[in-house]
């Protein structure tokens, strides 16, 4: 075993003048270790995964829960990937970053999680959090804005479109920088159900291929 040090630019990823460690196997090729953050029953999760579950340069190497009677563990255990449960004083006061490094991890996805993170774990891993919301930020974001919520608030204001913002994570609450959006009409029928739905099919069709495209604009010179 060996480790490769890559000094990254900061091009999509903001950490200019910071050494990224990876670890790589003398036998394997160089890998991007992810975790996928979720609280729930972990289908934005498994659609990563399947995603992923090919790429010879890209892992997901751990998936990480605050539920312990979410169904995302039982993926985890299906896909044969480590699970850490997360504990709430603990993930406030060191964030598990012990538990990260172990794994090499290089990049954070949340995929419903609805804990904050903590301040520690964003220090330590400052624009390599990503998360995805489900609609047009800054609209419709903040504290107690997640799932139905969100969408019941949307059609609500009789707003006539919705979609998913994918952002880095910061201190507050769905405010970090916005990577990417797309956007699906609200017909004058919709339910927070319906609405649901088509916000659904947004974050299986696009959240995994923009960790992609960040990973190959910041990690590698990924043509695919």
């Amino acid at each position: 075993m060996t480790y490769v040090t890559i000094f990254l630019l900061a091009y999509l990823i903001p950490i200019s003048h910071k050494i990224l460690h990876l670890w790589v196997d003398d036998k394997q090729p160089l890998m991007i270790q992810i975790a996928i953050f979720a609280s729930g029953a972990g289908t934005n999760a498994q659609n990563i995964i399947d995603y992923f579950r090919n790429d010879p340069a890209i892992r997901i190497a751990l998936v990480a829960g605050n539920n312990a009677s979410a169904g995302v563990i039982q993926i985890a255990a299906k896909e044969k990937i480590p699970f850490l449960l997360v504990e709430k004083k603990r993930f406030n006061e060191d964030g598990y970053i012990s538990e990260f490094e172990k794994k090499h991890i290089a990049l954070i996805v949340l995929a419903g999680f609805l804990w904050k993170i903590p301040s520690v774990l964003i220090q330590k891993y400052r624009g390599r959090i990503i998360n995805i919301h489900p609609a047009l930020l800054p609209g419709y974001g903040g504290k107690g804005m997640y799932g139905l919520k969100v969408h019941a608030a949307v059609i609500a204001a009789k707003e006539k479109e919705s979609g998913i913002s994918i952002h880095y994570v910061d201190e507050i609450y769905d405010h970090g920088k916005t990577i990417f959006q797309a956007r699906c009409n609200i017909e004058p029928s919709d339910t927070p159900e319906t609405l649901a739905k088509k916000i659904h099919q947004l974050e299986y069709l696009h959240y995994p291929k923009v960790i992609n495209d960040l990973i190959s604009r910041s990690f590698f010179s990924r043509k695919d």
